[in-house]
């Protein structure tokens, strides 16, 4: 399966460099992806090889040359950046074949391609949605490395722990569905406020025992790098949920569980990470045990007390 993005690549191929390509790779993986786009003899002082070992090491990676490689970070970028407007541009939503000379596009993770036949009864819409939504889901949960999975299930299991949650634009439905369950399972759990006033005082209230769950995709919010770098400094852990090209604050996240978000439509798909909650929350239920199975008992009964069931 192909690597989301070259740092994956990078990572993944550290056992078969030689050790003066790993230096290489530490220094770009150390400033990723800027340092990717520094010239060759900048590259080469900084890990302190040749240039030559540099070019050795990108055509180890598969490039013809250091212009290939850094174009395919450029396209990269582009890609993390892309925003539903774009994808919408790009992909030809909304454009017949003869209007772009019978050319479809070409499924990937950096655009969403749009199906070549109108939708109908039985519609071709159904069956390309079908398709789409069943790779990506298999992918993300084919990708997500299983150590960083069971550590995100841990954390979030520690009764010892507060959890918070924070989401962005759509991804606060993402936070709230993933607290909503830990809430039935478990005690000390809270979404950030809304309110300046109250997120400030969560902010700067939190110590080592607070897990904090950030929910960043591409169109990245500033908010929650700054939030998860300040949960880090004050000793606690973040959970970082995101897309393949990895939001801006997974430097500072303890635990980064990437998604694919591959949609027939435009917009970003929530579905393979709304996959990724769902197993989380089976690991939770099943690391807690009979005091899931109580607190879920408790809350039953406190909710037919109360006359909300």
């Amino acid at each position: 399966m192909a690597s989301a993005t070259l740092a994956d690549d990078i990572r993944q191929k550290l056992g078969t460099l030689s050790p003066a390509e790993r230096k290489v790779a530490r220094v770009l993986l150390a400033g990723y992806p800027a340092a990717g786009f520094e010239t060759i003899a900048v590259l080469a002082e900084r890990a302190a090889v040749s240039a030559p070992t540099v070019i050795r090491f990108v055509n180890r990676l598969g490039y013809q040359g250091f212009p290939d490689f850094q174009a395919a970070l450029r396209n990269e970028l582009d890609a993390r950046n892309a925003s539903p407007l774009s994808l919408y541009e790009s992909a030809g939503f909304g454009r017949s074949e003869a209007d772009e000379g019978g050319n479809a596009g070409t499924p990937d993770d950096s655009t969403h391609p749009r199906p070549r036949e109108a939708a109908g009864p039985d519609s071709s819409l159904l069956r390309h949605g079908s398709q789409v939504f069943t790779g990506a889901v298999t992918a993300t949960l084919a990708e997500l490395p299983p150590h960083d999975f069971e550590h995100a299930v841990r954390l979030l299991s520690d009764r010892k722990r507060r959890i918070t949650l924070a989401g962005g634009r759509f991804t606060h439905l993402l936070a709230q569905y993933l607290g909503l369950h830990l809430m039935q399972l478990r005690d000390d759990v809270r979404f950030l406020p809304d309110r300046d006033v109250e997120r400030t005082a969560v902010l700067a209230a939190l110590t080592r025992r607070d897990v904090v769950v950030v929910f960043d995709y591409r169109r990245y919010e500033s908010d929650k790098t700054t939030m998860a770098a300040l949960v880090q400094e004050q000793g606690g852990k973040v959970v970082l949920f995101t897309d393949t090209w990895l939001s801006p604050a997974a430097p500072h996240a303890e635990v980064v569980l990437p998604s694919r978000v591959t949609a027939p439509s435009p917009y970003d798909s929530l579905v393979p990470t709304l996959a990724v909650l769902e197993t989380v929350v089976a690991g939770v239920i099943t690391t807690l045990g009979d005091e899931a199975r109580r607190r879920m008992q408790h809350g039953e009964d406190i909710a037919r007390r109360a006359g909300l069931y």
